[in-house]
């Protein structure tokens, strides 16, 4: 899978950007909610809401499943204004 299509960067990246909270199951079973600071190719940061500087190392293969307070798109905004800029040809 190329750079381009991996979503799994685009979720930890919004959600770091977006500082969006997460609910992280690890393969136990065991519940872990924070939010990412940082990632890179085999781990990611959560810190823990109200607890700054409280952070856990999470390493991926360890992850079950990613669960977003919030929805987290995986394409572009297809807000009224980009479609009504789609179909006139618009910048």
């Amino acid at each position: 899978m190329s750079a381009k299509n991996n979503i799994q960067d685009h979720i930890l990246n919004t959600a770091r950007k977006d500082k969006v909270e997460l609910t992280v199951y690890l393969l136990n079973g065991v519940p872990l909610k924070g939010r990412v600071t940082s990632f890179d190719n085999f781990t990611f940061i959560l810190e823990q809401d109200g607890k700054e500087g409280k952070q856990q190392l999470v390493y991926k293969h360890a992850v079950s499943t990613i669960i977003p307070s919030k929805t987290i798109k995986l394409q572009p905004d297809d807000s009224k204004d980009n479609r009504e800029q789609k179909e006139t040809g618009g910048e």
